[in-house]
């Protein structure tokens, strides 16, 4: 399939408006704190802990200190730990893939303890709990 001029000319566009919104021009792994901090060429300085993004919650600070800036600047890579990050992907929140916020979203609300989950959780244990699953013949 061969791309057309005007593809190429909206793709360089769309490319131009999200290095524009920022992106990286230096990262680094701050040891003391456990954060990677990004700084963006819009003069914004992006810092998040390591356990929140996806390939860098168990890695060691060495792994983590080696931080690779796409030519671009709209990806950020750790080589020792094969994980990449997206910056616009960063400045909206996504420290990972669909599937891996997903779970990670997940498991947040599982362990959320609101007034009403509380309540709801010992009214079900009032009843003898969560009924048993029974295998069907």
């Amino acid at each position: 399939m061969a791309i057309t001029e005007r593809e190429l000319e909206q793709a360089e566009a769309r490319m131009a408006e999200t290095r524009a919104a920022g992106h990286a021009v230096s990262a680094r792994y701050d040891r003391r704190r456990s954060r990677v901090v990004v700084a963006l060429n819009t003069g914004v300085e992006l810092t998040f802990p390591t356990r929140i993004a996806e390939g860098l919650a168990d890695a060691s600070p060495d792994n983590l200190a080696e931080i690779e800036i796409s030519p671009a600047g709209l990806g950020l890579h750790w080589p020792k730990l094969d994980a990449d990050l997206y910056v616009p992907g960063l400045l909206q929140g996504v420290f990972g893939s669909k599937q891996w916020m997903a779970r990670q979203l997940g498991a947040q609300g599982g362990r959320s303890r609101t007034a009403a989950k509380v309540a709801a959780s010992r009214e079900n244990g009032r009843k003898g709990g969560r009924p048993r699953k029974f295998a069907s013949a």
